[in-house]
């Protein structure tokens, strides 16, 4: 284990490098058989996939990644990994706006080669090597066969079903979507009991039930943003458990496979929020609500009783369940707290002993303390928050960076947020708060219906003030900073609001409404409009021409903006365009009051590389040194 030394002085310009490379461990995997780990291993010359014992360590094989922008890892079996990675580059053949694909490689530990899945190249089945989901993994006649989504080629495109060997190499054709059909559930035994559809042009959704390859049973409902979502099978496989969003919030139900009748709610909306489900399955094996701290109940009480130890093991600290081999003897686990810092361990239940894997963030020597808080917005609301401050520093008069996750359906945690505690490590108080709108429950999100840029944003400020009236923030010495919707927040901040925060951090985020529904519109112009109505929901809207969202809309206050902004955007941005950045660095130069601008050259929404994640936290921190020094 290591020991995290808490309090210590901070220097006045802390090294930035720590905390803005990628994680030197991350997405870490277990083998069935609990024997090995595989991980994504980054060092200062290079990035590559490791795959080590569990008992010491010692490297076994693996390979350089390079920039690939992986998104998981997952054991096929005892030696195949499959790797999943993004790519925005348009696969042959197709034309639109570019949006993220996900490829999916299968790694040999006997021969250390790559093989691509779905490889049009490689079959006579007109296929893209694009897959959705994670495969259902089946081990028959000594056989590892995938069930994995992927897209069938014909005068259109469209999701289909595949079964892929990895021992004999051959893929076949299962199912075809037909247009509508965008899921299939397939359980372990093979078999497809259920598939889910949407039809645009009534917003009508079904979930059609099968048994012994035969429909024998349809829901439907019309639903023009929220149809229901099939999380998974039951424990017993006779049911799908489908998440409904009914007006009292959000319900987890089983679907009886039988009869297609609804079985008793699991739980309620604040109650759940992550299912677990079994390696390589749709089966479900537990559930776990995330708050403060993550509760997990699985419903094997052998398998809980291994948890309960492995929590009981760790001490007081924030445990979160990351994998685990078949048979539950052994789980890899996150932590953070003073006595492992924040790193990956394996809990070997049976052996009762815990091993080390690595620490997530290799050479950050301290962890900045976080609080969770509650403040009142200005019509009353308590909004939830986490407060980052600054080690050695008494919390008082400081320094502060409100800083809004993005999404914005989605919500911060109590957990180790290496920007935050990048800007914190410099001497900043850094402010999160879950404003309305963000992923809390179902009233939750609905109350920031309608407020994006108006209370959405006052939100933010009423947090501001809340630490000035505390003592703690100095009102003086105020930034925003954020990305994707904090990156619209940020640039709202100082646009749309005026004398509040001393200058602000753009990365990756809308400055014009509009456009960016227009830009929407035309990514979806081939299928179901869904995203554009969940947009226009939360600006308040039913048309992308709205001329109300000019008055929320940053570029066109750009000439307002008085104080120091710095932008930054990834050229291969796929979520929110390039465009967005580039036209207020336009629109300011145009009104005297020119911004900083930074491009990131092939770098994405998500800051998926090293370099170019490091280039943009060292020139926010130089540009919030320069214009609000925190010393």
């Amino acid at each position: 284990m290591w020991c995290m030394v808490l309090g210590s002085p901070a220097p006045a310009a802390v090294p930035v490098a720590p905390y803005g490379n990628l994680p030197s461990v991350e997405q870490v995997a277990l083998s069935p058989d609990g024997s090995m780990l595989a991980y994504i291993q980054t060092m200062p010359d290079q990035r590559v996939l490791a795959i080590s014992n569990i008992n010491d360590l010692k490297l076994v094989g693996g390979g350089r990644v390079g920039d690939a922008r992986i998104r998981s890892i997952e054991w096929a079996d005892d030696a195949h990994l499959l790797l999943t990675t993004a790519s925005n580059q348009m696969p042959m053949g197709l034309s639109g706006e570019r949006t993220e694909w996900h490829l999916m490689t299968v790694f040999d530990l006997k021969t250390n080669k790559w093989t691509p899945l779905l490889n049009h190249v490689r079959t006579d089945t007109p296929t893209m090597n694009v897959v959705y989901g994670r495969p259902v993994i089946q081990h028959k006649d000594n056989a590892t066969l995938l069930y994995i989504h992927g897209v069938y080629v014909s005068d259109k495109t469209e999701v289909a079903l595949f079964r892929v060997n990895l021992t004999t190499g051959a893929e076949q054709l299962i199912k075809q979507g037909g247009g509508a059909t965008d899921e299939w559930v397939v359980n372990d035994s093979s078999d497809i009991v259920a598939e889910r559809d949407y039809f645009e042009r009534d917003k009508r959704w079904a979930i059609r039930l099968f048994s012994g390859g035969r429909l024998h049973q349809t829901i439907s409902g019309i639903a023009a943003i929220d149809a229901p979502d099939i999380l998974g099978l039951s424990v017993q496989e006779d049911a799908l458990i489908v998440e409904l969003t009914e007006s009292a919030g959000i319900a987890w139900k089983p679907l009886l496979l039988s009869d297609g009748t609804w079985g008793p709610e699991l739980a309620g909306d604040e109650t759940l929020n992550e299912l677990l489900l079994k390696e390589g399955s749709r089966r479900m094996i537990g559930t776990a609500f995330v708050g403060d701290r993550t509760r997990y109940h699985f419903s094997d009480p052998a398998v809980q009783a291994g948890w309960d130890w492995t929590e009981r093991v760790c001490g007081f600290q924030r445990v979160r369940f990351v994998a685990a081999s078949a048979d539950y003897s052994k789980f890899v686990v996150e932590v953070m707290g003073p006595k492992s810092g924040y790193a990956y361990l394996v809990s070997d239940v049976k052996e009762h002993l815990t091993v080390p894997i690595g620490k997530i963030y290799a050479d950050v020597t301290e962890i900045a303390e976080v609080r969770p808080i509650k403040y009142p917005a200005a019509d009353g609301l308590e909004i939830p928050a986490y407060l980052t401050l600054p080690p050695g520093r008494p919390a008082k008069n400081l320094p502060v960076i409100v800083f809004p996750h993005g999404g914005p359906q989605t919500r911060d945690k109590l957990d180790f947020d290496w920007w935050a505690q990048a800007l914190a490590a410099q001497g900043y108080a850094v402010l999160q708060p879950n404003y309305r709108g963000s992923d809390l429950g179902k009233q939750w999100v609905e109350a920031g219906y309608g407020e994006w840029g108006r209370k959405m944003q006052t939100d933010l400020s009423d947090g501001l003030s809340y630490l000035v009236a505390q003592g703690i923030a100095d009102p003086q010495r105020a930034c925003i900073v954020g990305d994707s919707y904090g990156g619209y927040a940020a640039l709202a901040g100082v646009s749309l609001q005026s004398g509040i925060y001393r200058c602000a951090v753009a990365v990756s985020g809308v400055s014009d409404p509009a456009s960016f529904l227009h830009w929407v519109m035309r990514k979806e112009a081939y299928g179901d409009r869904v995203g554009l109505r969940y947009w226009e929901r939360f600006l308040g809207v039913k048309d992308p021409g709205d001329k109300n969202l000019d008055a929320i809309s940053p570029l066109k206050h750009a000439a307002a903006i008085a104080v120091p902004l710095l932008l930054i955007h990834g050229r291969d941005d796929v979520t929110v365009p390039y465009e967005q950045s580039a036209d207020v660095a336009k629109a300011m130069k145009r009104a005297g009051r020119p911004a900083e601008f930074i491009t990131l050259d092939k770098e994405d929404h998500y800051l998926s590389r090293s370099a170019t994640r490091l280039q943009m936290l060292q020139s926010s921190i130089d540009f919030l040194r320069k214009h609000n020094p925190p010393d």
